[in-house]
C-alpha cells in the first residue's frame, strides 16, 4: 500500500458524525504525530439559504452525508490511523484498498464548497500594455487601467472605432507585451 504521492480518500462514516470524526482524526494525526502522511480532512459542506417561518437563514448542509474527505500518503501506518478513528467505517474503494478521487473531482467539490485552488498571482500593473489572447476582443492591444486581486480581473483600455474603450477581462485572457 506505500504510495509517494498525496491524494484524497472518501472514508465512510456513520451519518451524522462527520464533523466528530473530523475533530477525532486530526486529535490523532497530532497525537500520533502523522501530520507528514495525513495532511486536510475536510467534511464537504456548502452554504444554502433556508426560509422557515418567513425569514432567511444562511445555513450549512452537508453535499456528501456520511463521507469525510482526507487528503494523505497511504501507508500501513497513515491507513490504520484514518481506519481505527472512532466513527470511521472504512474507505470507498475495493476491498481493503482505497481507491483515490481523481484530480478533476477534487477540485469540483472544493469549488461547490467554495474553496478555490490558491489564486494565480499577477504581475500586471496599472498603464503597462497587454496583448489580448483569448475572447471577442483576440489580438487587441491595450493599456491596463485597473487590477482586481480579488475578482482575478483587469480592466484594459483598448482602441475600439477610433475610441479608447474599458473592457473587462481574466486574468488569463491577457499577455504582458
Amino acid at each position: 500500500m506505500e504510495n509517494a504521492s498525496k491524494k484524497w480518500y472518501v472514508i465512510h462514516t456513520y451519518s451524522g458524525y462527520e464533523n466528530k470524526v473530523k475533530a477525532n482524526l486530526e486529535k490523532r494525526v497530532e497525537s500520533m504525530g502523522m501530520q507528514d502522511k495525513i495532511f486536510r480532512v475536510l467534511v464537504p459542506v456548502e452554504e444554502s439559504v433556508e426560509i422557515r417561518n418567513g425569514k432567511k437563514k444562511l445555513v450549512q448542509r452537508k453535499i456528501f452525508p456520511g463521507y469525510v474527505l482526507v487528503e494523505m500518503v497511504v501507508t500501513d501506518d497513515s491507513w490504520y490511523v484514518v481506519r481505527n478513528t472512532p466513527g470511521v467505517t472504512g474507505f470507498v474503494g475495493t476491498g481493503n484498498k482505497p481507491i483515490p478521487l481523481q484530480d478533476s473531482e477534487v477540485k469540483a467539490i472544493l469549488k461547490q464548497m467554495g474553496i478555490e485552488e490558491p489564486k494565480p498571482k499577477i504581475d500586471l500593473a496599472v498603464n503597462q500594455n497587454v496583448k489580448v489572447i483569448s475572447g471577442p476582443f483576440e489580438g487587441l492591444i491595450g493599456r491596463v487601467v485597473e487590477v482586481n486581486h480579488d475578482k482575478q480581473k483587469i480592466k484594459v483600455l483598448i482602441s475600439l472605432f477610433g475610441r479608447e474603450t474599458p473592457i473587462e477581462l481574466e486574468y488569463n485572457q491577457v499577455e504582458k507585451i
